[in-house]
């Protein structure tokens, strides 16, 4: 066998390479217990980053009209501010953001219920931060999501 194909090629990656030798890696969200498509399956990247691009989006535009009038260097903070905040009320109470609610996804615990408050901030914070959100596990969920054993699914 060709190196090249034990570690796959940078366009198909090493899970490629590992599926064709023979490894069965499931679907997403079947560790979890979650149906492969469908309401209450794994929210696809797509969705997620329509759904976060539409609520960054709203944030930009309450922290443009309302809080800064106009756009400047503050305007960006103020959005991350805001971004957080919402994101805290309506995960929180709702269990998704509009931009979530838009694209028809959820936040919900791995357990299947509502996240508590603690789990709420703690995902929400570390959203903002951007990297934990841009590292993702084998059912395409978040570090966000994973340490705050939470996942998005498509309602």
């Amino acid at each position: 066998m060709d190196n090249r194909q034990a570690i796959g090629s940078w366009l198909s990656g090493p899970r490629a390479a590992a599926e064709e030798a023979g490894v069965d890696f499931g679907y997403r969200g079947q560790q979890l217990g979650l149906p492969e498509e469908g309401p209450g399956s794994i929210a696809r990247p797509g969705r997620r980053i329509g759904a976060i691009a539409v609520d960054w989006a709203l944030c930009m535009l309450i922290a443009y009209g309302l809080v800064t009038h106009g756009y400047n260097q503050a305007t960006g903070n103020w959005a991350l501010l805001i971004f957080l905040v919402l994101s805290v009320l309506t995960v929180g109470t709702i269990g998704c953001t509009p931009g979530k609610r838009l694209f028809g996804l959820r936040v919900i615990s791995v357990d299947g219920g509502r996240l508590g408050i603690v789990r709420v901030l703690a995902r929400s914070a570390l959203v903002c931060v951007a990297v934990p959100a841009l590292i993702w596990d084998r059912d395409g969920r978040g570090l966000h999501d994973r340490l705050s054993r939470a996942v998005q699914v498509r309602i």
